[in-house]
C-alpha cells in the first residue's frame, strides 16, 4: 500500500508544480487589472473589476480548501497537524487585515478622482493580492508533498 501513496503523492506533486508554474503567469498586476478593463465605461471598468476581484476570492477560498485537506491528511503527528491548523488560520486572518488595509490604501491612490475610481483602485488590489495569496498557497501544499 505505502508504493502505491508513493506513486500518487509523486504524481500530485508532479501535477502541483505544473499547476503553479502555470498560475504564476496568470497573476495580474493591479495595473493590469485595471487596464484589462478599461476598454469599458467608468461603470463597465467598476463592474469588470468587481469580476475580478471576485473571481480571485473564489481562487483563494480553494487554495485555502485544498492546503486545509493537505494538512488534515498529512501523515504526521497530531499535534504537528493541529499547530499548523492554528497557524494557517492565523495567517488567513492577518492576510484579510493586509489586504483591507494595503487596498485602501491603494484606493486612496486616485486622490479626488470622480467617479468610481477609488473603487476601482481597491477592487484591482484585491484581485492582484488574492491571486498572489492563492498562489503561495498552492505551493504550500506542493511543499507538503515534496517534504
Amino acid at each position: 500500500m505505502r508504493p502505491i501513496i508513493c506513486i500518487a503523492f509523486a504524481f500530485a506533486v508532479s501535477f502541483s508544480h505544473a499547476v503553479i508554474a502555470a498560475s504564476s503567469d496568470l497573476i495580474q498586476s493591479e495595473r493590469a487589472v485595471r487596464e484589462e478593463c478599461s476598454a469599458f465605461s467608468q461603470a463597465g471598468m467598476r463592474a469588470c473589476v468587481k469580476i475580478k476581484a471576485g473571481e480571485s476570492r473564489v481562487a483563494l477560498r480553494l487554495a485555502e480548501d485544498d492546503l486545509l485537506r493537505a494538512i488534515s491528511k498529512w501523515d504526521e503527528d497530531s499535534k504537528y497537524v493541529r499547530l499548523a491548523k492554528i497557524k494557517l488560520a492565523m495567517s488567513n486572518e492577518r492576510f484579510a487585515a493586509y489586504r483591507e488595509a494595503e487596498c485602501g490604501f491603494s484606493g486612496s491612490l486616485s486622490g479626488g478622482g470622480a467617479g468610481d475610481t477609488h473603487e476601482i483602485r481597491r477592487l484591482a488590489c484585491v484581485a492582484e493580492l488574492n491571486s498572489q495569496r492563492a498562489n503561495q498557497l498552492s505551493r504550500s501544499v506542493a511543499d507538503m508533498v515534496t517534504n
